[in-house]
């Protein structure tokens, strides 16, 4: 696993890219996405194995003119995990300060506490398919609030029941808004959509649009 470096005023980036958001509450804008490098989870469905290492060290301030570049008002920064650059604080509140509508894409395993509250924080919960259930850490939930959102990535029916616990052991639903995505090509969408309306379970089903427009092309 690589080590991350936490340099004051630099963050080592995998790529910055404009696109259509795919998923949570912005999805369908024209979004600039700014993607760290290194995460010290394995999700087995990870789609971003490439952000794993590599990456370009970029002051925080190319990195400001490059999302300046775009010119559009929404900025996701993700990863990897992008908490694990110490960094991505002070990212986050520059671009809060400049007038960008932010989001943060974090796995749920690193602490949001210090998170700009600003800055809209879209935390997975792992769920047991993913392979790196032990990592969640529930304590971040006491952060949340109602413009957050918690995203459940369900690989089957057994993550789908866990899922469905987890929501009502932690009422999460009076904390932030819930999504229930299906993994990509593991589990047919159709399939979670009908467990939810059966259920009138009180979340929101989302599906990965970029997926459906460009595919798994990195980037997208």
């Amino acid at each position: 696993m690589t080590s991350i470096q936490t340099d004051t005023d630099r963050l080592r980036i995998t790529e910055i890219f404009l696109s259509l958001q795919g998923e949570s509450r912005t999805v369908g804008w024209p979004t600039v996405f700014v993607r760290l490098t290194g995460c010290p989870l394995r999700c087995g469905y990870c789609d971003t194995a490439y952000a794993f290492t590599g990456g370009e060290w970029m002051s925080l301030d190319a990195v400001m003119e490059r999302v300046d570049d775009y010119g559009v008002r929404h900025v996701t920064v993700t990863g990897g995990e992008p908490l694990a650059q110490k960094p991505c604080q002070v990212l986050l509140k520059r671009l809060c300060d400049q007038g960008y509508e932010v989001s943060l894409e974090t796995s749920g395993a690193m602490e949001v506490a210090g998170v700009d509250p600003r800055v809209v924080k879209v935390m997975d919960i792992k769920t047991p398919g993913s392979g790196e259930c032990d990592r969640n850490l529930f304590e971040n939930l006491r952060y949340l609030t109602l413009r957050d959102q918690v995203k459940f990535v369900i690989c089957d029916r057994a993550d789908y029941d866990w899922a469905k616990q987890t929501v009502a052991t932690h009422d999460i639903g009076a904390r932030c808004e819930i999504l229930f995505s299906p993994s990509h090509e593991q589990l047919p969408a159709r399939e979670l959509a009908d467990w939810i309306v059966a259920d009138r379970l009180d979340v929101r089903f989302q599906i990965q649009m970029h997926k459906y427009v460009w595919g798994n092309e990195p980037g997208r």
